[in-house]
């Protein structure tokens, strides 16, 4: 087969053959640990090995046609751009990593839809045009199909509208973690954070290259190959990080996080969340005292339930489980989590993880004054406390008491 190694070429062949084994060692991790989320990323990965393939490809002297017009057929015909499917397989594959309740169903059909529109539509034109027609009939043998401005212009639409819901399952789910999890920490999915930055990246990327455009600046072929570079880069980036960070959410929650409201991020306050369930044996049921003629579910949380929660923490010290949950606590209290997280938000105006580190920040400042203690490593008393990492300990002891904990430790 015809390819002209030049340095341009060459080095997008490396990143092209190099994705495409990472998608392979991700579909098989896929298999063998029954890990949908590696799927969903190593479908992004064969995408992006396409992306780049226009430009590897033509710097090989696919597009000439003068030693290859096979190759040059090839590149028109076949379509190579899928940023109508990019956005949607993104947006399942933060979906199925942080939601372990999540399962690809008919409505997440309709997302790939005109993704699949578009290659069917190709195969229509390469079968007009190679079988029936026998000539360039749909396609001018001029210009790819790939880079129509109608089509690079809804692609990138659709991908910045699957990227701004990618984000915002994101925020919710770390708005919801705060209220569930004590050790909420462990489980922020940073690689999540850093995988929207890529993307994110590479779609600006794309913006800035064609306002300059717009604006006048003379960008050729040749210029156009360094983005292509930096794409290369990223996905590259994305194909490392993600293979070493493919480790999903197998926590269980009672609670279905996407329908938690999220927190008034904007104005700085926070409003406490609520929950509505498809079960209806979960439905929130309010207690008498909250439902009373002069008494709605708004007013003051009645101080037998904040007694309740006390005894619960303080007393039987359940902060020291390190995987203590709301639905824990709710379970043990005979309520359910929602009521308990409206409880924990009005009473102490903290969110659940935070009510409960302080309490293990708490028990750590007294045990480091115990000179019986001083034996002891920082983090053994951490440990004891509650917590199940040392950066999730620094930070919550840190927050609540802005000093390092040396400086409470007994010499």
């Amino acid at each position: 087969m015809y390819f002209d190694f030049n340095w341009r070429s060459s080095l997008l062949l490396i990143f092209f053959f190099h994705g495409l084994v990472y998608a392979f060692l991700l579909f098989r991790k896929a298999y063998q640990q029954e890990r949908p989320s590696d799927n969903w990323l190593g479908f992004f990965l064969v995408m992006s090995t396409l992306y780049i393939c226009p430009w590897m490809l033509g710097f090989a002297g696919w597009y000439w046609g003068t030693e290859c017009l096979e190759c040059r057929n090839f590149m028109f015909y076949v379509p190579m751009n899928h940023t109508l499917l990019m956005g949607p397989v993104i947006y399942m594959y933060i979906r199925s990593l942080l939601n372990p309740r999540f399962t690809f169903n008919k409505m997440d059909r309709w997302h790939f839809v005109p993704g699949f529109a578009y290659i069917l539509w190709t195969i229509i034109v390469a079968v007009t045009d190679l079988l029936v027609m026998k000539r360039y009939y749909l396609m001018d043998g001029q210009n790819d199909p790939d880079f129509d401005t109608w089509y690079q212009a809804i692609g990138f639409i659709s991908l910045l509208i699957y990227l701004i819901l990618s984000l915002r399952y994101y925020l919710m789910y770390r708005a919801f973690i705060v209220q569930e999890l004590s050790f909420a920490d462990t489980v922020q999915f940073k690689w999540v954070r850093n995988f929207l930055i890529a993307c994110f990246l590479y779609f600006f990327s794309t913006i800035f290259l064609d306002i300059l455009r717009l604006v006048g600046v003379n960008i050729g072929y040749q210029d156009t190959w360094w983005y292509y570079l930096l794409f290369a880069f990223i996905f590259y980036y994305i194909a490392i990080s993600g293979y070493a960070n493919s480790i999903e959410q197998k926590k269980t929650f009672e609670l279905d996080f996407l329908r938690y409201r999220m927190p008034n991020l904007i104005g700085g306050g926070e409003h406490p969340l609520e929950v509505q369930t498809e079960d209806a044996s979960f439905e929130v049921l309010m207690p008498a005292e909250f439902t009373s003629p002069d008494q709605t579910a708004d007013s003051v949380i009645p101080s037998i339930w904040k007694e309740k929660v006390e005894n619960a923490i303080l007393v039987e010290r359940m902060y020291r489980n390190p995987e203590l949950t709301l639905t824990d606590l709710a379970n043990h209290l005979g309520t359910n989590p929602s009521l308990l997280s409206k409880i924990i938000n009005r009473s102490f105006g903290k969110n659940f993880n935070d009510y409960v580190n302080q309490y293990r920040v708490l028990e750590v400042k007294e045990n480091l004054a115990d000179p019986q203690n001083a034996h002891l490593t920082i983090m053994s008393l951490a440990y004891d406390a509650g917590f199940n990492s040392k950066a999730t300990f620094n930070r919550a002891f840190k927050k609540f008491t802005g000093d390092n904990p040396k400086t409470y430790q007994i010499k």
